[in-house]
C-alpha cells in the first residue's frame, strides 16, 4: 500500500519547477478559470518561505500592490500552477524572512546573490 502511495507522490511531482529560496524574486504563473474562459495571471513577488517537500510543497510569496501588501501560499505542484520563473536571486540569511512584514520602502529592499 506505500508503495501505491509513493508511485502516485512520484507521478504528479512537477520536476521542471527551477530551485529557488527565501528571498528570491519569484513570477507565479497561474491558471485562473473565469466562467468558461482561462487565463494566466502572473504573480510577482518575493519568496517569504518554503514548507514541506515532494508532492506537498508549499511556497509564501509576498509582493506590494500599492500600497498593500499581498501574500499568498502556493503549492508548487498544483495543476493550477503554469509555472514558477525565478527572476533575481536574493541575499537572505534565514529561511523564513517574517521580517519583511515589518520593512517599508527602501529599507525591504534584498541583494542580489553572486553565485
Amino acid at each position: 500500500m506505500a508503495l501505491n502511495i509513493e508511485a502516485i507522490h512520484n507521478e504528479n511531482v512537477k520536476a521542471e519547477a527551477p530551485s529557488f529560496r527565501a528571498g528570491d524574486t519569484v513570477t507565479v504563473n497561474v491558471k485562473v478559470i473565469e466562467g468558461t474562459k482561462e487565463r494566466i495571471q502572473p504573480f510577482k513577488g518575493v519568496v517569504i518561505q518554503q514548507k514541506n517537500s515532494g508532492i506537498s510543497k508549499t511556497l509564501t510569496v509576498r509582493k506590494m500592490s500599492g500600497s498593500v501588501a499581498v501574500e499568498r501560499i502556493f503549492p508548487v505542484n498544483s495543476p493550477r500552477i503554469e509555472s514558477i520563473v525565478l527572476d533575481r536571486a536574493g541575499k537572505v540569511r534565514q529561511s523564513r524572512i517574517y521580517y519583511m512584514r515589518d520593512l517599508r520602502g527602501k529599507a525591504a529592499r534584498i541583494d542580489e546573490r553572486q553565485d
